[in-house]
């Protein structure tokens, strides 16, 4: 289908060579197709943030404008990847225990505010503290706090782990207790630090048994339920803000249907949002109207990343109430594509997780998308930013995936809107797998966002056509193996034409002519 408006702008040719009409890819976007609103894209402080938090002033302000700035260089080119939010992790408090937590790595444990007598100290998580106000001295202001696990003065076992696996490390009779740490922590951090958490997730992936390793408690359904009815009650009574966020499903599909194992911890949209269930939520007054989720294995074979998507966006047609947030991810599995261990700094980590993006944010239509862990100290793909295993200081690297995802964060920024983009087979596994994908965005300056990943080894031409009238020039932006979210120089191209580099990631902005 044309319509009214063919747009017609140049990128220079120094940049981009214009194509010979055969083999051009049609494209049409249609900007009145609106689908989900774009709320942030994210990523978390846990654990490295505690260490790198102290760190010199000229490091930890650098990793900041890496992760925040919407400054530009003299050339155009963004500094940052303008993370419209960030997660802040509430320490349980394993690190005092040392040794003794039971969790081996320092670096998985965490400092907790509340102490022994029942007092609060808020020097802790000083490092955290730090990064939290760099990222609102930088332009972020949504906030989500998450909880691991309950603070080990509460737990059963005063452990920030469970024992068994099998229920809940809090005891009924601490949910209150429990609930009034939060809304203290809450109420500390908007009153003396200005700092306002727009949400709270009480329970962290409560699929998973949490036996060491790191701070952590499983939750069933039922106590899930019952502790958020308690945690609702505290908030309404000392009138805190913040909305409860659920479920932080370790996987996408525990929200979705059925699972045989912890069956009692899976089905979660239904279970907490069906006015039919015995754990029905909706009529809370602090709970948010979404449930969030986490993309981990569920990225391969190509047909389950699609159909595990398709099946949320299903589930979200039952519900319209509700939105679906996918709040974290990194590299975990092991495929004939990609394996979690061994940091790449390149762009092969950087393609996968793009094309992960993509599927979460146009099949399954999330609302939000959140990387686990800003900074890493390890020797996996689960940093934005490495560094170095030194809590006094240390060298940090920059990463493909970081700039990648700046690739959408910096450009579709809160309140845009998802609109429909349709090409040759854009739907296909195949397409999927190794083609190009598109998605478009309206921002709320009425400015058109393009993303295009290229998985292929070889630069692919594209005709827009575009249903509404757009200022004819065009901005670009590339990540790939030479260039970090690099502004190529504005141009304008004929008749629509453009060409996405091979094995990159390239944002197009166009500017509304109203």
């Amino acid at each position: 289908m044309h319509f009214g408006f063919m747009l017609a702008c140049t990128l220079l040719t120094s940049c981009f060579a214009l194509s010979q009409e055969k083999g051009l890819v049609e494209v049409d976007i249609f900007t009145d197709k609106e689908f989900q609103t774009i709320h942030n894209f994210a990523a978390s402080d846990a654990w490295a943030a505690e260490y790198t938090g102290l760190w010199s002033n000229e490091k930890k302000s650098q990793m900041a404008r890496w992760l925040f700035s919407m400054e530009r260089d003299a050339n155009g080119s963004p500094k940052g990847i303008g993370l419209s939010a960030w997660r802040f992790n509430i320490g349980a408090g394993s690190t005092s225990q040392g040794e003794e937590s039971g969790i081996k790595d320092p670096w998985r444990r965490a400092e907790g505010f509340l102490q022994n007598d029942g007092s609060y100290d808020w020097q802790k998580q000083a490092g955290q503290q730090w990064f939290l106000q760099a990222a609102k001295k930088q332009g972020v202001n949504q906030f989500i706090a998450f909880v691991n696990s309950p603070p080990i003065q509460l737990t059963t076992n005063h452990k920030a782990h469970s024992t068994d696996g099998l229920a809940a490390n809090l005891s009924k009779d601490n949910y209150v207790d429990y609930a009034k740490f939060l809304a203290t922590v809450l109420k500390h951090f908007k009153d003396s630090l200005a700092i306002q958490f727009k949400y709270i997730s009480p329970f962290n992936e409560p699929q998973w048994e949490w036996k060491g390793g790191q701070e952590g408690s499983p939750w069933n359904n039922d106590e899930l339920a019952n502790a958020t009815r308690v945690i609702d009650s505290v908030f309404l009574k000392q009138k805190i803000d913040s909305k409860i966020e659920i479920t932080e499903a370790g996987q996408i599909d525990y929200i979705t249907g059925e699972k045989e194992k912890y069956r009692n911890r899976s089905n979660q949209i239904t279970t907490f949002f069906s006015p039919e269930s015995p754990n029905y939520l909706g009529d809370l007054k602090s709970l948010a109207p979404k449930i969030a989720a986490h993309s981990y294995f569920t990225t391969w074979d190509i047909s389950k990343l699609k159909n595990k998507r398709q099946r949320i966006a299903q589930k979200l047609a039952e519900y319209p109430s509700l939105e679906y947030w996918m709040s974290e991810y990194c590299i975990l599995e092991n495929n004939e594509e990609i394996r979690g261990k061994g940091r790449d700094l390149g762009m092969s980590t950087a393609l996968y997780v793009a094309r992960l993006i993509h599927a979460d944010l146009t099949i399954a239509n999330a609302s939000a998308w959140h990387w686990w862990l800003a900074m890493s100290p390890y020797d996996f793909k689960d940093g934005l930013i490495y560094v170095d295993k030194d809590s006094e200081d240390g060298n940090f690297y920059g990463t493909k995936l970081l700039w990648a995802l700046g690739n959408y964060s910096r450009f579709i920024r809160p309140g845009a809107k998802r609109v429909l983009v349709t090409y040759d087979n854009f739907n296909t596994v195949e397409n999927l797998k190794d083609g190009v994908l598109l998605s478009a965005y309206i921002n709320t300056d009425k400015s058109l966002v393009l993303v295009a990943v290229n998985q292929g080894e070889k630069a692919k031409d594209l005709k827009l056509n575009i249903d509404k009238p757009f200022i004819n020039e065009v901005r670009t932006y590339v990540t790939n193996e030479s260039h970090n979210l690099h502004k190529m120089s504005d141009g304008q191209i004929p008749n629509g034409k453009i060409q996405v580099l091979g094995k990159s990631v390239t944002t197009f902005v166009f500017h509304s002519k109203d």
